[in-house]
């Protein structure tokens, strides 16, 4: 008897090969799309915040002659 002589059937044993083997990993996508959503949501809130705070002066700012409370006449 040869090698290629058997008495299995080929297209059989390929099938329930096919059969048993592991079904392929599937990554998910929910995960990244969220993930990069809540980047967008942060960075969209941080610019708000930005854009609406006042500024922040760290020195006195000099004041007008308008504003100059000088001495009461």
């Amino acid at each position: 008897m040869s090698v290629t002589d058997s008495a299995l059937d080929s297209e059989a044993m390929a099938q329930a090969r096919s059969l048993l083997s592991p079904p392929p990993v599937r990554e998910r996508l929910w995960p990244v799309v969220a993930a990069a959503a809540f980047a967008a949501v942060a960075a969209l809130a941080l610019a708000g915040a930005m854009i609406t705070a006042p500024p922040v002066v760290s020195q006195p700012m000099p004041m007008s002659e308008a504003e100059d409370y000088g001495p009461a006449l």
